[in-house]
This record gives structure tokens, C-alpha cells and sequence, in this order.
């Protein structure tokens, strides 16, 4: 019996299949995706087996990660509810459809994870939100759950009333974080840079001031002082987004964001 099984093919289960390969062999994986296009297709790539249907495929592991939207969730779960059993750990990826939710239409002792990475993890840069119930798991369990995600860079353990604000912090946010490198590059090329060092120099930026957050432990706030000189080129610079309204934007963007995730449960 394989040990993980994802349902969908999408952007984030081909991730965390992928890196998965970097830990597990092949032999410990099996997948299923909508279309026998698809699932030949990805097998081509991973040499990871399929399963013709969902129910097959969870039938056919303990961890089974369930890597559909919320709308093909109804449909998924009328065809897998009978072959989830209790010793079944069922990773659920979609945003506002709670374990409780999940425990009614699949049984009330069955085993959930919340989980909720985001598209960095297809380069092992990911960022990945958990909940679930502590007593719900044996220590081996929650290894295996570690082992897999830490596959596709960080994650951390939340309670579940926090993971909309999780898709909030790192799950949506990725997209502006493009649209800011976008705007940087657009800006830089406005003064004559060509558009691929534009590019090049405004993503390095990003990813090395994100960087320091994290391995410097200092407040963002601290760390933008430290580029601020008084009277200098960067907080001329701060000056103007701050009067454009640039952190109400961000703000006001993950409010939007944090709605639309509790409307899909």
C-alpha cells in the first residue's frame, strides 16, 4: 500500500507531489486526477503510479491528501466517504471547509488535517498553514505530516479559526507579492532598464528582504529604518506609498481575501 495519496493535479497537488519525490520513493506515492490525460501525463513526468478513481486512490494509502477546489468538493467526497476509515489521514487543501464540516459528510471519528500551502512550494519555497487536533494523532502521525510538508519549505501549526487567516498571510499574498514585482520592474524600465534585469533586479530584492525577516528575526519596521537614511532616496520613496495609501491597499486586500475564504466553507 502506498503511504500518500493526493486527489488532483492542480498547481498545488502536482507541488507537494513533486516535493514529496524529494523524500519518499516512488513506491510510497499514488495520485488520481480528472482526466486520464492528466494522470498519464504526470505519471510520464514522476514515474509515481495512478489510480483510475478517487476511490481507488483512497483506498490505496493512509495519508490522502485531497488537492481539488471547493466546489469539486461534494462530488469528491460522495465518491471516496465509503473507503475512508478511522485510520485514514485525510489532508484537506481547500480554503473554509472546516474538519467539522469535513467529519459530517465522512464520518464523525474520522482523521482531518487542514492544510494550506501556497504555490512557492513547487520550488520548495512554500509556506504551509496546519491544523488539526493534537490527540487525533500518534507522534508518528504528525512526523509524517512534518516530513511532507517540510518537503515544500516551512509550515507551521495554527489553530483552525486562524486558517483563513493563513490563506491571508502567505496563501493568496504570493500574487501581490508578483504584482509588486511587476510595478518595481515597470518603474526601473521607466527610466531606461531593460525589462529583464528589471525583473531580475526587483525579484532579488524581494526575496532577499524577505530573507532577513526571517533569519534575522527583526521587526520589518526595523529593518525598513535601516534602509530609510534621513533625508535620503528611500524614504523619499516610503513617503510616496505611504501617501498613495500602499499598506491600506494590502490591508484592505486580505480583508477581501479573508471574506471570500470563510464564504467558500
Amino acid at each position: 500500500m502506498a503511504k500518500i495519496g493526493f486527489i488532483g493535479m492542480g498547481n498545488m497537488g502536482s507541488a507537494l507531489l513533486k516535493g514529496a519525490l524529494e523524500t519518499f520513493g516512488t513506491e510510497e506515492l499514488i495520485f488520481t486526477a480528472k482526466t486520464e490525460q492528466t494522470r498519464q501525463r504526470v505519471t510520464a513526468e514522476t514515474r509515481v503510479a495512478y489510480a483510475p478513481t478517487n476511490a481507488e486512490c483512497a483506498n490505496a494509502c493512509k495519508y490522502l491528501i485531497l488537492a481539488v477546489k471547493p466546489q469539486f468538493y461534494d462530488e469528491v467526497l460522495k465518491q471516496i466517504h465509503y473507503v475512508i476509515t478511522p485510520d485514514h489521514v485525510v489532508i484537506s487543501l481547500a480554503p473554509g471547509i472546516t474538519i467539522s464540516q469535513l467529519r459530517e459528510r465522512l464520518g464523525s471519528d474520522r482523521r482531518i488535517v487542514r492544510a494550506m500551502p501556497n504555490t512557492p512550494a513547487m520550488i520548495g519555497e512554500g509556506m504551509t498553514g496546519l491544523a488539526y487536533c493534537q490527540e487525533d494523532f500518534v507522534p508518528e502521525e504528525i512526523q509524517m505530516l512534518e516530513k511532507l510538508f517540510g518537503a515544500v519549505g516551512r509550515f507551521e501549526k495554527v489553530e483552525e479559526r486562524l486558517m483563513s487567516a493563513v490563506v491571508c498571510a502567505s496563501g493568496s499574498s504570493p500574487a501581490y507579492v508578483y504584482m509588486f514585482i511587476e510595478a518595481l520592474a515597470d518603474g526601473a524600465v521607466q527610466f531606461g532598464m531593460p525589462r529583464k534585469e528589471a525583473y531580475a533586479f526587483a525579484a532579488q530584492a524581494v526575496a532577499g528582504a524577505a530573507k532577513m525577516v526571517l533569519e534575522t528575526g527583526k521587526h520589518p519596521a526595523e529593518l525598513k529604518d535601516q534602509v530609510c537614511s534621513p533625508g535620503g532616496t528611500t524614504i523619499a520613496g516610503v513617503a510616496a506609498l505611504e501617501g498613495a495609501g500602499f499598506r491600506s491597499a494590502v490591508m484592505k486586500a486580505c480583508a477581501a481575501c479573508y471574506e471570500k475564504s470563510e464564504k467558500l466553507g
